[in-house]
């Protein structure tokens, strides 16, 4: 059962769950202090690095917040700060809870910490890893997935929608398969719980572009209207 806590340090204020993390230091919102313990497992490169780690027997991963696009080259990572409850770490990091809570299949959140520079903030956030698990987009470079699997998906992203969860950027590299044929969703930046239901279909329509998307770039990427058909049909009606 998470203990959820909140201290400051510095200019830092953290968020946590004390059964993983009893007293935090910034030290853990660091990757290179992950490798000196001898405890880094990876590292992966998309808009900075993200670094996976293991501590007390389960596999973490820790990213920093940083801006995408034309503002990205100019102002790397660097936010202006509207109060805590408003900074993307926090709230990705109650937004993670609030779904766990529900059932819904989600990274548990860990801790995440918002450090001021004056006007302006900087922030991370560590979510535990699922195990034994991959992106869709990686499975489907691989090879046909079988109907199941995109019933499953389709049920999946129901469950989100029943629950009012609206995800930012739901694309097939957000959406992940683990070991037991279990479809789960990840990065919940800039996500939020809608209660209309006026966007359900648009965040669907979402979805299928970047697998028209990726059929597109890749050589060999294995997807048919029929399996898009499987997904709605797992979804159901529109609410």
């Amino acid at each position: 059962m998470p203990n959820i806590q909140q201290t400051s340090k510095d200019r830092s204020t953290i968020i946590f769950d004390a059964e993983i993390f009893a007293a935090p230091d910034l030290h853990i919102f660091d990757g290179h202090y992950w490798q000196l313990k001898q405890q880094l497992t990876g590292s992966a490169a998309g808009r900075g690095t993200t670094y996976f780690f293991r501590h007390k027997n389960n596999e973490y991963v820790l990213r920093h917040y940083r801006r995408g696009g034309l503002i990205g080259k100019l102002i790397e990572d660097s936010y202006l700060f509207r109060g805590l409850s408003r900074t993307r770490a926090w709230r990705e990091f109650t937004l993670l809870a609030q779904m766990h809570n529900l059932g819904l299949p989600v990274p548990e959140p860990v801790a995440a910490q918002v450090t001021r520079h004056n006007v302006m903030y900087r922030g991370d956030i560590i979510i535990k890893r699922i195990p034994n698990s991959q992106d869709m987009f990686s499975h489907l470079c691989e090879a046909p997935q079988p109907q199941a699997t995109w019933q499953a998906i389709g049920s999946c992203i129901r469950q989100f929608h029943d629950n009012n969860v609206y995800h930012h950027d739901l694309n097939i590299h957000n959406v992940m398969l683990d070991g037991a044929g279990k479809i789960w969703l990840i990065d919940f930046d800039k996500c939020a719980i809608h209660a209309s239901n006026n966007w359900k279909k648009a965040n669907l329509d979402r979805l299928l572009r970047s697998l028209h998307k990726e059929q597109a770039k890749q050589k060999t990427f294995h997807f048919s209207e029929q399996n898009w058909q499987t997904l709605l049909s797992a979804y159901g009606e529109p609410a």
